[in-house]
């Protein structure tokens, strides 16, 4: 499974854009991210040239929680894309990185009153409101007209974990519409003349593999913009059907190609408007996970090989212990993640032998549970592929172990775009 510039060098050894993974682990320490640039940005060109050739007023905007820093702000906006932030935190960061703010979209299940002052100050492109609270703060808190966006749950329940599914009847985000509160929403917005409502915002959820979820989305979306139209007499310009698209974590998945979801969508979409007789709006769509994923390695260096004698079939006897684990990547410990992991050394050599990879903290967090490598070696370096969304942005200092650094490679060259956290990095919040 190779993904974007990943390529076996001269050396035998893994190379990520243009860049030996060795050299990469030696130069920069272990744990170590690596952002494959051009893969970043040859996947925010697949999006736009699949989008734009078939419905050119798409706005596609990237969901920052994915990953974000100062660096990546820079290259989504340089590759022309919008971006979703969902914290004060992330906002600030863009505000920082200088990124456009009129592609801003501020979102969030609950904003704090000092949230939507930053979001107010800086005139960003849109607030997606969630609850009837954030209408209330807003309707205080604005002095001219905002524009926002009403998020409402689909009751689309996408087949993927139930932890990141979001669109479904017991979902916590957005205006419910069988109890009516969405309705109830888009009356209290009309009718607050310093809100402007640019249209309806859902999500279904994240890697979605089955692209009749996205089709049921549309088509709930259009039904419910039909409904308002015949309520309130208001025609939304744009509807912003949220992300999800799946991508590859290992060999077994075959997610759909960003070119036949925008078919679908789209397809989906036109269908729905001419059934309903509906205006076709501007379509929205938010990729996070299905942009950066694949272009995201994480480096580990082996610490220890145990020979564990247990009895499950299914888990391999042989661990590795690495130098990372549960604070630079909870998602397998959260959800089962599922990774795939590639030797930086022998990285054309049969990968046959079976390990359970381990971190290195103070709990039993796998990360691969069935990991097929050549013979390793305690002072190997691994890298686990796929690592591009939720590892970095959802790292901590658990066991008060520092965040390891990020580096964009590309053309051959390294750039550190995070710097490596130190122990007094750490301890600077003490008091």
């Amino acid at each position: 499974m190779w993904l974007g510039t990943q390529r076996v060098n001269a050396r035998g050894h893994l190379e990520i854009g243009g860049c030996d993974a060795l050299e990469l682990a030696e130069r920069f320490g272990t744990p170590l991210y690596v952002l494959d640039e051009d893969a970043l940005r040859r996947r925010c060109r697949e999006y736009r040239a699949a989008f734009e050739t078939l419905k050119p007023d798409t706005e596609i905007v990237y969901a920052g929680k994915a990953a974000l820093n100062r660096a990546l702000c820079q290259i989504i906006a340089d590759e022309g894309l919008g971006l979703d932030v969902a914290s004060g935190g992330e906002l600030y960061t863009a505000l920082q990185a200088d990124f456009p703010r009129e592609r801003i979209h501020l979102h969030g299940v609950y904003k704090t009153e000092t949230e939507l002052q930053m979001a107010l100050q800086a005139d960003i492109g849109a607030i997606v409101i969630d609850n009837f609270e954030e209408i209330r703060r807003l309707h205080a808190l604005a002095h001219t007209p905002t524009p926002i966006m009403l998020r409402v749950a689909p009751e689309v329940d996408a087949e993927t974990h139930p932890l990141i599914r979001t669109g479904q009847r017991d979902s916590k985000f957005g205006f419910h519409w069988l109890n009516g509160d969405a309705y109830r929403a888009v009356e209290s917005v009309l009718q607050t003349p310093t809100l402007m409502l640019r249209g309806f915002h859902c999500h279904i959820g994240s890697q979605i593999s089955d692209l009749s979820a996205f089709v049921s989305a549309a088509t709930a979306m259009v039904e419910f913009a039909d409904t308002v139209r015949q309520r309130f007499g208001y025609i939304a310009p744009l509807l912003n059907i949220g992300g999800g698209l799946a991508v590859r974590y290992t060999p077994d998945d075959q997610p759909p190609s960003v070119q036949a979801y925008a078919q679908t969508l789209i397809g989906a979409l036109r269908e729905a408007c001419e059934q309903y007789r509906y205006p076709e709006p501007a379509l929205g769509v938010e990729p996070g996970r299905s942009l950066i994923a694949e272009a995201g390695v994480t480096l580990y260096r082996i610490g220890a090989v145990k020979q564990v004698p247990h009895e499950q079939p299914n888990l391999p006897r042989k661990y590795l212990i690495v130098d990372g684990g549960v604070s630079d990547n909870p998602r397998p410990q959260m959800y089962g993640a599922r990774y795939t992991a590639r030797h930086a050394t022998r990285a054309a050599e049969p990968h046959t032998c079976t390990y359970r990879i381990m971190g290195k903290h103070c709990e039993t967090d796998p990360i691969i549970d069935c990991a097929y490598l050549p013979e390793t070696h305690t002072g190997d370096v691994i890298a686990v592929l796929t690592t591009g969304a939720y590892a970095y942005s959802m790292s901590s200092n658990y066991n008060r172990y520092p965040r390891p650094a990020m580096v964009a490679v590309r053309g051959g060259e390294a750039r550190v775009i995070v710097a490596r956290e130190t122990y007094d990095d750490v301890l600077r919040m003490d008091r």
